[in-house]
């Protein structure tokens, strides 16, 4: 593939250069994946106005995210398994971010660890924690975070239980992952991916293992990962990180008017509206379906942001249309990183960047943010 126009082609690539029980693993949803289907697909039908004889020039898409400039308002997602798209992948996401000028946030399920990313990639990076029953492994991440400088601690409440996902049961994808005969044939189509893993050191879970008692490789892992996410997960849990942190923190997975009130009573800085990428609750409603009706019951108490289904940079700005302070992008940065690695992440953000820069412009403005629902269509788009 000689030239690179749009997401879509970085994933075809990404596609053929992965192995399937990880490209599939960051490809999919639950169940019937619907949910995960309709994140993108109800992008489609809200249609922009075109404006002509606008003054263009000038034209700025830079904009704020929790009090944190940025090129333009997109952070890349915390994405479990990253390092196993490429190889060192959360350290060559985090440096194509820095560079670019917009937040990368590392999951808590990643292969590189904290202090691998801070040394790496520079510190500032985002953290995103999932709360384990074990509370002083979730204390000790925590100040481990605080110690790399991260800018923000982005807290998932939405996987306190593990939503089923067809395909990676079927690929065998566990910790460790099952060498199958299919899979082993699978990563030897694979050349390129597999000298660039036999070449690194990082191929387990580096802000887990070594970190926590009786755990000192992927074989240990497995058992104790089954047994940690906390299903007693609630808001008294939100204010006890809140006050351990003491950072800007972000409450990743509301979906719900009610939750999102309870999000601004937190006092946390800002809240994402997002059903995991379709991964945890197949037919729950799409991200930016949900995204108009918690604006308009919190957004002038707390910023909301959105996550779920960004595949264009026409995407950002209808989600910046309908209030969202800020989008994230999961899949899309994992396609660049698989098909090209840290190039593959840098060419995801130059076309996510132009494609907003030059949309906003036909629509008549030249500042992001001015953007608001008069760029819309009416009839086309959720509202409250």
């Amino acid at each position: 593939m000689t030239v690179i126009t749009c997401i879509e082609d970085l994933r075809r690539l990404a596609q053929r250069r992965v192995p399937r029980m990880f490209y599939d693993y960051a490809d999919s949803g639950s169940w019937t994946e619907s949910t995960y289907r309709a994140n993108e697909s109800d992008f489609q039908p809200i249609k922009l106005r075109q404006r002509v004889a606008v003054n263009m020039e000038g034209r700025s898409t830079r904009t704020t995210m929790v009090g944190q400039p940025v090129a333009m308002p997109v952070a890349l997602a915390p994405t479990g398994l990253t390092g196993m798209q490429h190889a060192d992948g959360e350290i060559l996401a985090a440096r194509a971010a820095r560079a670019f000028g917009v937040p990368f946030t590392l999951s808590t399920m990643s292969i590189c660890s904290i202090e691998d990313v801070a040394r790496h990639a520079g510190e500032g990076f985002w953290f995103q924690l999932y709360v384990m029953r074990d509370r002083d492994f979730i204390e000790r991440l925590i100040d481990r975070a605080k110690a790399a400088n991260c800018g923000a601690l982005v807290l998932t409440l939405d996987l306190q239980i593990l939503g089923q996902r067809h395909k990676d049961l079927k690929n065998g994808l566990s910790a460790p992952p099952k060498l199958t005969l299919p899979n082993i044939v699978n990563m030897m189509t694979k050349p390129r991916w597999c000298l660039g893993m036999l070449g690194t050191p990082r191929r387990q879970f580096g802000n887990i293992v070594g970190h926590v008692k009786g755990v000192a490789d992927m074989g240990s892992l497995s058992a104790w990962t089954a047994q940690q996410f906390d299903p007693r997960l609630n808001w008294g849990d939100v204010e006890w990180i809140k006050k351990r942190w003491g950072g800007k923190l972000i409450l990743k997975g509301i979906m719900d008017v009610e939750d999102a009130k309870l999000a601004a009573d937190s006092g946390a800085d800002a809240l994402i509206v997002s059903n995991h990428g379709g991964r945890q609750l197949d037919g729950a409603e799409s991200s930016i379906r949900a995204l108009p009706r918690i604006v308009e019951a919190v957004g002038h108490r707390i910023e909301v942001h959105l996550d779920g289904g960004i595949r264009s940079g026409q995407d950002v700005l209808k989600a910046r249309a309908l209030g969202a302070r800020g989008t994230y992008i999961g899949r899309a940065f994992l396609y660049g990183l698989g098909a090209m690695g840290e190039a593959g992440v840098t060419k995801v953000l130059e076309i996510l960047h132009k494609e907003l820069d030059i949309t906003m412009a036909f629509t008549g403005h030249t500042n992001i943010d001015t953007v608001d629902r008069s760029i819309l269509i009416p009839g086309t788009y959720p509202v409250a």
